[in-house]
């Protein structure tokens, strides 16, 4: 066998080895084996963050390239043997400006898209419907605003047991992942504004869907909010990111964006099975006066 037959082997194999394990660049909605790179975003705030965080990247890989280089130049020409007699020099006037003005325009070219980013990020536009999300231990809650339909449901991670049935009943593996799946997924329009006020009811969470950009803590007697609009269908998957106890990598997010007229026939029938008492309305719009 060649050199070059080897070397094709081996390249063979490895384009096997990444297709057999999943071997992505970025993945839609939940992560994959094997993967490189953020889940695919499916909203305005998403992209941004991506974009900027492509940004950061080449600014660090171009900031780490020039300092090795300064090392390498400083190891080949300052060594005892290249320069025996070492030099006196203690301060350069120029050296000095340089590396110090160049740092902190390094710092404003990374501010000024942070900024904008983050403003983004905490100005929530008007809002097509309104959801109350609650950390518990370990499981959410849900409740949409009266004028969004007054549901409420508890969203619970499936275990092996009802994702094996699910799968034996019809479903695709792929659509009841392990960890992500829940029995009660939160059902949006495509294409609308959904503000999310987020809260606990015991110890911190912290809510975050990773395809939508959204990441906010959610603690007890606070609360807080965020927003997405998803631009493209399908369901995506979030988990509590803050160390909130013993079933803390338990408690997954599930939203499943849909079109409008799917998403109508959906709250039909969820005012039937979800529907909430008097009580915890009024509670919800409060909640919403006082963020107002």
């Amino acid at each position: 066998m060649t050199g070059k037959q080897s070397l094709a082997r081996v390249a063979l194999g490895a384009c096997v080895f990444l297709a057999s394990s999943g071997l992505a660049l970025a993945a839609s909605g939940q992560p994959v084996p094997w993967q490189m790179g953020l889940q695919d975003s499916v909203t305005p705030i998403g992209e941004k963050i991506a974009e900027f965080h492509t940004l950061l990247m080449w600014i660090i890989t171009l900031v780490t390239l020039f300092v090795m280089a300064l090392l390498l130049v400083i190891i080949v020409r300052f060594n005892e043997k290249a320069n025996p007699v070492p030099s006196k020099t203690t301060h350069h006037t120029g050296l000095e400006v340089a590396w110090t003005v160049s740092p902190v325009l390094i710092l404003v070219i990374i501010a000024i898209p942070s900024f904008r980013l983050l403003k983004d990020q905490i100005v929530i536009p008007k809002a097509d419907l309104t959801i109350k999300a609650t950390g518990k231990q370990w499981y959410w809650s849900f409740e949409y605003a009266k004028d969004s339909g007054g549901i409420a449901f508890d969203a619970i991670m499936l275990s092996d047991e009802d994702r094996a049935k699910a799968v034996k009943a019809g479903a695709k593996a792929v659509d009841v992942p392990r960890l992500l799946a829940v029995d009660n997924e939160v059902v949006v329009p495509v294409g609308k504004v959904v503000r999310v006020q987020v809260t606990a009811a015991d110890v911190i969470h912290a809510f975050a869907v990773q395809s939508f950009g959204v990441k906010i803590d959610a603690v007890p007697g606070r609360l807080n909010e965020t927003w997405f609009k998803a631009t493209k269908e399908g369901i995506y998957y979030g988990q509590c990111q803050e160390l909130c106890g013993k079933d803390h990598a338990f408690m997954p997010l599930a939203f499943r964006v849909v079109s409008q007229e799917k998403y109508d026939a959906w709250l039909k029938d969820a005012q039937k099975k979800f529907a909430m008492s008097p009580e915890p309305t009024r509670q919800v719009a409060a909640d919403i006066a006082i963020a107002r």
